[in-house]
Order: structure tokens, then sequence, then C-alpha cells
């Protein structure tokens, strides 16, 4: 191919963007078809528009359009949508679904997150307690759980070789679904024009988490999934290891309400907790992030001295499958992207050379999956603690670190070895398999009443 095809040329030149051909001489065949490939799949008017809004920041509703979260259940026994939780379970109606498009960088680990290893005896990956969690619901309900994986370009290929490689964890094959986020591709920010990451190549970036929905129907999985009877999907971070997989309550909770989203809640340790702030916004359920939230509305409190704004946000969700088909056939479309600005290396098409820039050079976007919340008809809210289902892992050291998770992992594991009747001394580092338990009553049959654990161990 001598020339990029005159229709995109042209197109290119009407949005000043044809410096992205640059070096086209030199490409091969297989390069010329991958960059057409990206920028016939651009939507050049709408990059257009996001620049020219780029210093209008999306805006903040005022204090009197924001109310706190009513109505969250109690995080109580509740038998009746147990039952019901666990006849979905068995009517093979769920669905569990792991974001896992991110690398560990930010730990020192130069691969998909979902690959650290966690367990604080077994060093199991996060990837293979989550995995575990799954196969140990599949076993329990004896209906096999469809386990979604969202990868992004970065950790795509290395994710489905670790599974293939750990023999997808006990998994059938079968399964387990790979599917990649979308990408955005990055704006100079002085100019509007497209980065590229070499000649040939735009810099692209993934879309945000928000991209999981449209990712989901652009792959064809909802519609595989409609076709395979699922009716729930239990959303869940990789970087959290405590979260309760497909925990039958919630479902029950949610299936009870004809929720289209339902959402577990923790409550803020303080008024500037680092935690999206679960909230209603003219009626409608929503997350205003902790950086947006107004100082003051985020100080208020009630009469009994406890914050109005109370309910955060630790990213474990239900969506009814007919939802996510209602929002990514039109009205995800309309999502709010989140414009950043941030330093991206980039060719400069001038010097024809690799530039890595010192400031912020480009604008990135992204679109969050809490702004689909809003426009849930129907929602439930369920309380749940950090000690028991939040304790993610992001930094290398401090909070939040290696180190902080692991400890969560073993005071959890030794909270239900005494809610068994087990003595576990101070200190003592304890794991337990998802395999042998997946929720304190599990326990019960592994231990003897009055055993003394004084030394590290594994129940597996």
């Amino acid at each position: 191919m001598n020339h990029a095809p005159d229709d995109l040329t042209i197109r290119l030149r009407e949005y000043g963007q044809e410096h992205v051909l640059f070096g086209w001489g030199r490409l091969r065949a297989e390069e010329h078809a991958a960059l057409v490939g990206q920028l016939q799949a651009l939507d050049l008017a709408e990059l257009r528009r996001l620049y020219d809004q780029r210093d209008a920041a999306l805006p903040v509703p005022s204090a009197d359009r924001i109310s706190p979260l009513p109505g969250v259940l109690p995080d109580a026994e509740d038998a009746e949508a147990r039952r019901l939780g666990e006849q979905t379970l068995a009517a093979g109606e769920v669905a569990t679904l792991v974001v896992a498009g991110g690398q560990g960088s930010r730990l020192g680990f130069e691969h998909p997150k979902g690959m650290f290893p966690i367990g604080p005896v077994s060093g199991k990956s996060l990837f293979q307690l989550h995995a575990e969690k799954v196969l140990g619901r599949t076993r329990k309900t004896r209906v096999p759980i469809p386990f979604l994986v969202m990868t992004s370009h970065a950790t795509h290929a290395e994710t489905e070789a670790f599974f293939e490689q750990h023999r997808y964890f006990g998994l059938p094959p079968s399964d387990v679904y790979f599917f990649k986020q979308g990408t955005m591709p990055a704006l100079d920010l002085a100019t509007g024009r497209l980065l590229l990451e070499k000649p040939g190549r735009l810099f692209t970036s993934p879309n945000g988490h928000g991209g999981t929905l449209t990712a989901m129907a652009d792959t064809g999985l909802l519609d595989a999934l409609h076709h395979r009877g699922i009716r729930q999907i239990f959303y869940f971070q990789v970087d959290n290891p405590l979260v309760k997989i497909a925990d039958p309550q919630f479902l029950g909770q949610h299936v009870r309400a004809n929720a289209d989203v339902s959402t577990k809640v923790i409550p803020k340790e303080g008024p500037f907790d680092r935690l999206g702030n679960l909230v209603l916004i003219d009626g409608r359920k929503s997350i205003i992030e902790y950086s947006d939230l107004p100082a003051e509305l985020a100080e208020r409190r009630d009469a009994d001295g406890n914050l109005r704004i109370a309910a955060g946000n630790p990213a474990i969700h239900i969506f009814s499958l007919e939802f996510l088909q209602r929002v990514t056939s039109g009205a995800a479309e309309s999502l709010p992207y989140h414009l950043a600005r941030k330093k991206v290396p980039y060719w400069d098409t001038q010097k024809d050379a690799a530039v890595e820039p010192t400031k912020e050079n480009a604008l990135k976007f992204e679109r969050f999956i809490f702004d689909v919340l809003p426009l849930a008809h129907r929602w439930v809210a369920v309380a749940t603690s950090r000690r028991e289902e939040f304790f993610p892992l992001k930094n290398a050291t401090g909070a939040d670190s290696p180190e902080v998770v692991k400890r969560a992992i073993s005071d959890l594991a030794a909270d239900w070895l005494r809610r068994a009747g087990a003595e576990v001394a101070p200190g003592v580092v304890v794991e337990i398999s998802p395999l042998a338990a997946l929720e304190p009553a599990d326990v019960a049959p592994l231990v003897k009443s009055g055993t003394r654990i004084q030394s590290s161990g594994y129940i597996g």
C-alpha cells in the first residue's frame, strides 16, 4: 500500500490529524493495516469536542441536590435472602466478573496485578484466590459459575498464559472468559493532536472501568451470557482478596428487590476517607469521588454526631444482565468521559524521535462504571465491613501494602477459626483455602473446638 486510503486521508485532514500518517512509506503491510484499523475506529468529531471542553470540569452537584444514601440494609443474617440467593446460584443464573486490567507497577511488580502473590502462608496469587472462591462456590451449588476476566491491552496475553499455566486453577476452561476493555487515544494538551507511540501506532490507554460494559457488549459476551441463562453478574476488582464472591445473601437481597444494581457499602472512617461516596443526587443513586465532595458537606454531621455522608464504595456490585443490556444499547454512550492531564511519552514527528516529557503534556479519557448507577430504576445497598470484605492491594509500602493486606487475610481467617471454637495465639499467621471454607460456618468441620493454634499454618 503506497498511501493511506483516500477517504481516511481526507477525514484526517478535515480534523487536522493527518500527522498520524507520518512514516507511512517505511511501514510494513501489517503495520499499515493496524494503523488504518486504529484510525477508522476513532470518532474524530467526539475527540475534538472533548478537547474543546478540556477546561470544563464535570460539574459537582450543589449541596442541596445531594443527600445521604437511605435504606442501607444491615450486615445481619437474612435467612430468606440467603435461600433466594442459593436458589439463584443453583439455577445457573449467576456469573462473576473481575476487573483486572491493571498492572502492579505501584507494587514494583511489572506484571498483571492479579498475578501478585498475596496468600500470607500459601503465597497464592490474587487470581488464584478469586478463582478458587468461584470454584468453591461452584462445588457448593453443583452448578457451573462463569468467571469473566476483564483485561487490558497491556495485561491480556500474560493473564491468559498465567491461567493456562495454572490449569485455570481448577475451573473448566470453558467457564473462564477473557475480554479486553476498550481504549482511548491520548491528545496533545497544547494542540489537541493525536499522540503517536511510534510511527504507525497511536498512543492509547484503557478507557476506564466504565469501558467494561461496552467491552462486554462489543465482544458479544453479554449475548453469550444471556443465551447461557445468566441473569445476574457479580462485579468486583482484582486487588481486593477479601471480597465474598457470589455471596448468596447479597445475591438474594438483590434478586428479592428485582434490582438493576446492588452495592456493598462500608462505613467511612472519616470525612475525607479516600473512598467514593455513595449518595443520592436528585433522588438517584450515585457516587461522588472523595476528591469532588465539598468539604463542608463531607464534614456535616447529624444530631448524634455521625457523618451524614457516611457510605463508602468498595466497588462490589451486582448488575442484572437486563440492565447491562439496556445501558449498553445506547445509554452508555451518553456516559461522560473523565479527563485527566498526564505525562505521556510520544513520537515527535518533526524530530522523528521519541520524547519523554518532563511535565503534563497529554489528555487521557476514562469512563467510570459508577456513572451508570443513576440509570438504575431499582437498587439495593447492603452494609459490610472492611475487616470482612475490603482490604485492597495498591501500594508497595504503608497503607494498602502487601504487608497490610496479608495481615488482613490472616486476621479474617483467625476470626473464623475462633468462631469455630479454636484458640489462635496472638501474632500467628493463618490462612484458610477458599476450597475448604467460603464463610465462617464452613470452618467448624475443619477444626475441633478447643484446638490451640500456636504456629503459622494453612488450612486447605
